[in-house]
């Protein structure tokens, strides 16, 4: 296939093998810990376990895997809230299918349906404003959540509802951008990761321009790259 069989020429993925040991080899300074990478996107994480990349680099070189998933460092309040908002009897609560186990401090959303919260799984933020189009009576809250991959989408179903009228849809914004999560790691002492490998489809939107600052105050260095 066309942009895929290009990247699965072995020849190609020893001669870029060696070029790394022999730049490991080469070495200004001792290596007396693995460097660090970390892989921010889970897109890349699978990547590396599929095809074994972890395993065919130089032991000087360790992976680290990072916070890729929007919804697994969502902070626990936050799911309480939207536990707390769905429990409204005027409230159908809109959400993506991967939000809804992430459990809370009084369970996941999963199980405040069984209890009876009108919450339903939406492909596309723009399906909760067919909801709402359907359900005049019922407040319709979407979800936000994700990196700034999802919050195009967001921001045109927010156009949208303006546009159509609706005064009974809300939007429980909880979008996260890529650059304050990665600065919050490197603030922490006990970390010590060399560089990263950014997120591709983040990357895709934002470009790499916004990594810059971070580059430069923490000195470290970062490569864009796709799937």
């Amino acid at each position: 296939m066309q942009y895929v069989d290009e990247f699965r020429d072995p020849e190609l993925a020893k001669a870029l093998l060696a070029q790394i040991r022999e730049t490991i080899s080469q070495w200004p300074h001792p290596i007396t810990r693995p460097l660090q990478i970390m892989e921010v996107c889970g897109g890349h994480t699978h990547a590396i376990f599929k095809f074994g990349l972890d395993r065919l680099l130089p032991q000087e070189i360790e992976f680290v895997h990072g916070p890729g998933c929007p919804v697994c460092v969502l902070p626990m309040g936050r799911i309480d809230a939207c536990l707390e908002i769905a429990a409204r009897p005027e409230v159908i609560f809109c959400t993506f299918g991967d939000a809804m186990r992430v459990p809370g401090r009084h369970g996941s959303m999963l199980d405040a349906r069984r209890r009876g919260s009108d919450i339903r799984i939406v492909y596309s933020p723009l399906d909760s404003l067919k909801i709402a189009q359907d359900n005049p009576d019922k407040q319709v809250v979407f979800f936000g959540l994700g990196f700034e991959t999802t919050m195009p989408s967001t921001a045109m179903t927010l156009q949208q509802a303006k546009l159509r009228g609706l005064k009974n849809f809300s939007l429980f914004c909880q979008h996260i951008t890529i650059v304050p999560t990665l600065r919050c790691l490197l603030e922490q002492e006990d970390v010590r990761i060399d560089g990263f490998i950014a997120p591709g489809h983040v990357s895709m939107v934002i470009g790499c321009t916004p990594y810059q600052p971070l580059c430069d105050e923490f000195e470290k260095t970062l490569c864009g790259d796709r799937f």
